[in-house]
């Protein structure tokens, strides 16, 4: 049913309870299909995005804790960051964090908005995007360093929040509790090494 790798993991996972990771999904579908990227090798998506003013780049990813998924972004230049979590993973979900996160965290626009190419951030997503950014790059696949910001922002809100549990779909508002009581520690307590030492809204 023309299924991404990340989507036979998200059904695999809610419907029969199976954890795989999506490399080994796709090493099983190999072993009968010919398997095709939807990537084009040579496609231009533009040099990786630097910034020098607030709400210039804005990275956005997911965050996988079992039966829910943490929407993250942050803001490359103040480090300035927004998480919700959803019992689902899907690009009405992503929506709802894109109207959510750019109108109360990332100042309603963006010069560019850098995502993966994950199921989250096409359909709904894509097609709103651009009402909250002037430009959507999408990363290069197994290309961490492209959204190096966003991916250690996640390892922080693993490490010093939600941890590596799996968590039940029931525990939703239960976690974004947690998580908004943790973004206030972020934002006004917690000193970024980058930002010689200061909270991110004390630098601002």
């Amino acid at each position: 049913m023309d299924c991404c790798g990340q989507k036979i993991l998200y059904f695999l996972k809610k419907e029969h309870e199976i954890g795989l990771s999506v490399p080994k999904i796709y090493e099983i579908l190999a072993e009968k299909y010919q398997i095709k990227s939807k990537w084009k090798k040579n496609q231009v998506r533009g040099l990786v995005p630097k910034a020098f003013k607030a709400h210039e780049v804005i990275q956005m990813d997911t965050v996988d804790f079992g039966e829910v998924f943490a929407f993250t972004g942050i803001d490359i230049f103040t480090r300035e960051a927004d998480v919700i979590v959803f019992p689902s993973l899907t690009s009405h979900d992503g929506l709802i964090y894109l109207e959510t996160s750019m109108q109360r965290r990332f100042g309603g626009h963006s010069d560019l908005i850098q995502t993966d190419g994950g199921p989250e951030f096409k359909d709904e997503f894509k097609a709103n995007v651009l009402r909250f950014t002037d430009r959507h790059r999408v990363a290069r696949p197994y290309k961490k360093n492209e959204q190096s910001y966003i991916e250690s922002f996640n390892r922080s809100l693993r490490k010093e929040c939600l941890g590596w549990t799996k968590y039940r779909e029931s525990q939703v508002d239960y976690l974004n509790n947690i998580v908004v009581n943790y973004l206030e520690r972020y934002h006004y307590h917690r000193p970024h090494i980058s930002l010689g030492m200061r909270p991110p809204l004390e630098r601002i």
